[in-house]
């Protein structure tokens, strides 16, 4: 049974040659290294039972089993430990076969003092970087509880953890990040973690509010104060006191508002359209975009005071193909998320999945959702497989890629056949597979149907 890790970086060396051992331990004796030695690959398997290495320098040509033996071995029984194999000249066919069975790398005899060192200082810095993520993963899994921010990524646990730090204070926070990234999660995460947790998180998107009735709709209005106004409304803004309000795609907020939210943000205080009197509000502000800011305020579409006001803290979301590690987490949250009466999915093969780590996603989380959705709602099988997935994924056909928002009218369409199929056309049996009413089934039918 192997023991603990050390705090230490433990380094294995194993040759036949007692002379090259000598070397190799002169070379890394002024290291904060723990070393190892084996004359034999027996002799270094009997080791790898009692003590925890991170690494290790491996010959490949050795008396009775070999290093690619030995190798196999370790990738066998201790899958973590990366190894560099020492080969002798004229065996480059050997180290290519390492390199396939699982060596990070080879390094010819006699070999160069100072490549060496620098291939293990490569190492050292990859265990530390792993070792400091597993702790980051351990504490974030503590105390981290918004659970539909999946990710356990370096990437996302980073995220994870600026959100933990920020959402304590009332501070105004700035999330940028390509379209599809999951912004607004981000911000309702930061909502669940901070005081403001049991009051409203109400999300103000600036790309839908009609322009016209914008100011109404966020500062509210007295009766009376335009035609229409038939009662007093209090608005989005207010509607958020006690608690947090998020402008979605705030670039798009015209630039008359952009000095009235400076306000807000200031003096924490509103005027309802058609009122002479201010009223206090107490809330939090976030705000994402996936636009470049600081060239809007050059252009002049934004105002340059809002936007450092805003930006008091930056968090930047990572797009998907930062964080392809978390693809496997992402398409299980999904499936179970998305999952109905009438739908068969479970899970994915890993052919599928190899194929979703390889594209690069340039609707990012967004598109990898209405994927999982699409496939839902048309496969008969119990895992997700290639041929499930769309062309451009697969290899068979180079096309552009399918925009992140992509037709969810196509998924329900496809849903509502499926459900059908299966129900040999019986409408109220469909309706009840689909979880909804009957005329909305009927609905749908002719919206989809029209002939």
């Amino acid at each position: 049974m192997e023991k603990r890790s050390e705090e230490k970086f433990a380094l294995l060396l194993v040759d036949d040659e007692s002379r090259i051992r000598s070397a190799l331990k002169r070379l890394f004796y002024k290291k904060d290294y723990l070393l190892y030695e084996a004359g034999s690959a027996e002799e270094a398997c009997d080791l790898l039972s009692r003590v925890m290495v991170h690494a290790a320098i491996i010959d490949l040509k050795m008396p009775g089993m070999d290093g690619l033996w030995l190798l196999k071995q370790i990738k066998q029984d201790h899958p973590g430990i990366m190894v560099i194999m020492l080969t002798g000249h004229g065996s480059i066919e050997d180290a290519v076969e390492a390199i396939r069975n699982g060596a990070k790398d080879f390094i010819e005899k006699p070999f160069i003092a100072e490549s060496l060192m620098a291939k293990i200082s490569q190492l050292h810095k990859i265990w530390q970087l792993e070792r400091e993520n597993r702790q980051l993963k351990n504490e974030m899994g503590l105390r981290f509880k918004y659970e539909k921010l999946v990710g356990s990524s370096p990437a996302a646990l980073q995220l994870k953890q600026l959100i933990y730090k920020v959402a304590p204070s009332d501070t105004t926070v700035l999330i940028e990040g390509e379209t599809g990234t999951g912004k607004e999660l981000v911000a309702k995460a930061i909502h669940c973690h901070s005081p403001r947790s049991k009051g409203g998180f109400v999300v103000v998107d600036c790309t839908t509010i009609n322009e016209a009735m914008m100011e109404s709709e966020l500062f509210g209005h007295r009766k009376g104060a335009f035609t229409g106004a038939h009662d007093n409304t209090e608005g989005l803004i207010m509607a958020a006191d006690h608690g947090t309000l998020f402008f979605d795609e705030l670039g798009e907020l015209p630039m008359g508002l952009q000095a009235k939210l400076l306000r807000v943000i200031q003096e924490k205080e509103i005027r309802p359209v058609g009122s002479n009197r201010s009223k206090k509000v107490d809330i939090r502000i976030l705000a994402a975009t996936n636009r470049d800011l600081q060239g809007e305020i050059a252009a002049g579409r934004f105002r340059e005071d809002l936007y450092y006001r805003l930006n008091a803290v930056k968090i930047e979301v990572p797009a998907l193909r930062d964080r392809m590690e978390d693809i496997p987490l992402l398409v299980n949250y999904f499936i179970s998320r998305l999952k109905t009466d009438f739908s068969t999915v479970t899970g994915i093969s890993k052919n599928a999945l190899l194929l979703l780590e390889r594209y690069r996603w340039p609707g990012n989380i967004r598109e990898l959702e209405n994927l999982v959705r699409r496939v839902m709602a048309l496969s008969q099988s119990r895992d997700i497989t290639p041929d499930d997935l769309p062309d451009k994924m697969t290899g068979k056909v180079a096309g552009p890629a399918i925009p992140a928002k992509d037709s969810l009218a196509a998924y329900e369409k496809a849903a509502i056949m499926n459900a059908l199929e299966k129900c040999d056309n019986h409408r109220k049996k469909a309706a009840k597979l689909l979880r909804i009413g009957e005329a909305t089934l009927y609905r749908k039918i002719r919206k989809y149907s029209p002939d």
